[in-house]
């Protein structure tokens, strides 16, 4: 199985104790999200675990422990944009703090195992195409040599954003614009040694030199493990995600970021009220296993062929 660690939360932020003592007894629980009575057991076994996608806005804390990773391939989905706290209200200074922490993960384990996002990209009265234009190339110069890929994608309207979305006064650029913006950040990745692709894009930005690409992706996992794979597309994604399955190992509303565009977090006030039951020693993330809940075993396999 491919384990991901997490598109719901910032496991490597704000939760890697947790994570290593998970790896160290060798399983987790999960809540299930939709049925929160049932909890799947997930085994941690290296037999078992093919690959580990970390996904983070501040791998700092992580870094001084990833020997006792020795024994999973993984790599890093790195979100480093140019918003300041009006938008990621969570997220250190991205000149002095993220960016020599993107170096030095790199350093740690290499160019291909750190990818990074530029991601999402929204558009209001202060991060208009220009403002995005020079921040991305400012990071960029500054990545060259310590990353091979960047993914972007355009901000998406949910349910649980819009209000937000509101509030900082989004807007969508004509379909032109949007190519033209396109095209530049495809040349300015390229003058820094790294290819770009959009993630979850309806849009198709190939002529911009953007190609379709997705976060936990078959074809680098085998690159990167020297072993193919048996895996297909996760259904539980949008259609245009391009993304193999996976397990989340996660919690929705646990991520103090603060980012304006999340979908994953309700309100400050309920992040903190969950972060309240974070026991690093727990099976669960952010919770302990109550009266009536049931807990199954989730039947799990290596996917090498």
């Amino acid at each position: 199985m491919i384990l991901s660690a997490s598109r719901r939360t910032d496991i490597p932020n704000y939760y890697s104790e947790w994570f290593f003592n998970r790896i160290r007894e060798g399983f987790c629980y999960v809540r299930n999200p939709m049925n929160p009575a049932q909890i799947s057991r997930i085994s941690l076994s290296p037999e078992v675990v093919d690959c580990i996608v970390f996904w983070t806005k501040n791998p700092q804390p992580m870094l001084a422990r990833l020997g006792e990773l020795s024994a999973y391939p993984y790599y890093f989905q790195f979100t480093l944009t140019g918003y300041g706290a009006d938008i990621e209200r969570g997220v250190p200074h991205k000149k002095e703090r993220m960016i020599p922490v993107f170096q030095r993960l790199s350093e740690q384990i290499g160019s291909r195992r750190v990818i990074w996002r530029y991601d999402p990209i929204l558009f209001n009265e202060r991060y208009t195409p220009e403002y995005h234009i020079n921040a991305f190339g400012q990071i960029a110069e500054k990545l060259c040599g310590y990353t091979q890929r960047c993914v972007i994608s355009f901000v998406d309207e949910y349910a649980k954003n819009r209000r937000s979305m509101q509030q900082i006064g989004a807007v969508t650029l004509r379909q032109m614009k949007l190519y033209e913006f396109a095209k530049t950040i495809g040349g300015l990745a390229k003058e820094n040694g790294m290819t770009v692709a959009s993630c979850a894009e309806a849009l198709d930005l190939a002529a911009c030199g953007i190609e379709k690409n997705c976060c936990i992706d078959r074809m680098l996992i085998e690159e990167l493990t020297g072993w193919q794979m048996k895996v297909g597309k996760d259904k539980n994604q949008r259609a245009e995600c391009g993304c193999v399955e996976s397990i989340d190992i996660g919690t929705y509303n646990t991520c103090p970021n603060g980012c304006r565009y999340c979908y994953a977090s309700y309100s400050p006030e309920s992040v903190a009220q969950s972060r309240m039951k974070y026991d690093p020693a727990s099976p669960l993330l952010c919770g302990s296993v109550r009266q009536g809940d049931k807990i199954t075993e989730r039947k799990v396999k290596s996917l090498k062929i």
